[in-house]
């Protein structure tokens, strides 16, 4: 069976995930929609992708752009058997009530959403059954897929107390010139906790408190972790247990992967496309084990690393895949996951 998907916004999110699923032999990239005719609509069409109309009274400025479309979002979707939506936080909710459930239609949401938008949250590490055939599924956030996928791989092994999680936000994608700060580090929220914690609990069921700081970057967010473990293990264990462990990649400080900027250099070495990194990058210096605490470093790429968690939120919805190891390795295996590092 080859699943017909739709993207529902060619974005960040969007473009990423229709390069992933062109990758796949068991599904297609029906079609792609935009709002506006932009260089990323022109670019659809070139890569051989159908374009469509998001807002449909906006076809004509298509038009009178000279870009070929295949008609509006509603067309797209009598031909799919499931949309990944990619728009913007919030409107997901808005394209639910529209679009998706008056045709009956199978969705996937984003992380920007509310986690009520869908009948599961979905890390594929930490709970790809639960999404099994359901028809509305919300893909946590890039910051909750990077937390859940380390989480619940110490949490399997060692069983987790507490945590404490201090993020370090990205001001914006490389691409955005309409958010900040500029020159501050931003408390978001100043209270605690901030929406990470409350988030990572809808997938994995830890006792998490976290705090968070925007910064003035556009490469990548940063994670610090102190985890308090109910078994007892070593250094050299919880090295071993992430070196095999799906989608997390241990850097290291003696190799000159310094910062994000430095793991973002490497990723253009290895030719990845957009220099994306659909893996956790843990500092292999950062794991330490102090008075039963671990401490563990972490960076996250926003733009890439929820990518092949919808490609298996593809798989567990329409059930073309029931086993979450197997979808896993199929998905890791076409995108070159932990490959060259």
């Amino acid at each position: 069976m080859t699943v017909k998907v739709a993207i529902n916004g060619y974005g960040t999110i969007g473009k990423r995930v229709a390069d992933a699923i062109r990758r796949q032999d068991d599904m297609k990239v029906i079609g792609v929609t935009k709002t506006r005719p932009t260089f990323e609509a022109r670019m659809a069409i070139e890569k051989g992708y159908s374009l469509y109309v998001g807002v449909p009274e906006n076809l004509k400025n298509f038009e009178d752009a000279g870009l070929e479309v295949r008609g509006t979002i509603g067309d797209l979707l009598k031909k799919s058997d499931i949309v990944i939506d990619c728009s913007p936080s919030k409107y997901g909710a808005e394209n639910k009530e529209k679009y998706y459930l008056p045709g009956e239609t199978k969705a996937i949401y984003q992380g920007g959403e509310k986690a009520t938008i869908g009948e599961a949250s979905f890390s594929a590490l930490c709970n790809y059954d639960q999404s099994l055939g359901k028809s509305h599924v919300r893909v946590v956030s890039c910051n909750t897929t990077g937390t859940s996928r380390l989480l619940g791989t110490l949490n399997t092994s060692f069983g987790i107390e507490k945590v404490f999680g201090t993020y370090i936000r990205r001001g914006a994608d490389p691409g955005q010139t309409t958010k900040g700060p500029i020159n501050a580090i931003l408390p978001k929220p100043v209270t605690v906790p901030s929406h990470h914690g409350p988030d990572v609990k809808t997938v994995l069921d830890v006792d998490i408190d976290t705090i968070a700081f925007v910064v003035p970057t556009t490469i990548m967010h940063m994670h610090s972790f102190i985890i308090r473990l109910k078994k007892k293990t070593t250094e050299e264990e919880v090295i071993s247990l992430l070196e095999k462990t799906p989608r997390v990649v241990l850097v290291s400080e003696a190799e000159g992967i310094t910062s994000t900027a430095a793991a973002i250099e490497f990723a253009r070495d290895l030719n990845r496309p957009r220099n994306d990194i659909y893996e956790n990058c843990v500092w292999r210096e950062s794991i330490t084990l102090k008075n039963g605490w671990l401490f563990a470093t972490q960076a996250i790429n926003q733009e890439s690393i929820v990518v092949p968690e919808n490609i298996d939120c593809v798989r567990s919805m329409t059930l073309t895949e029931k086993d979450g190891a197997k979808s896993i390795r199929k998905t890791d295996k076409t995108l070159g996951v932990k490959e060259g590092w």
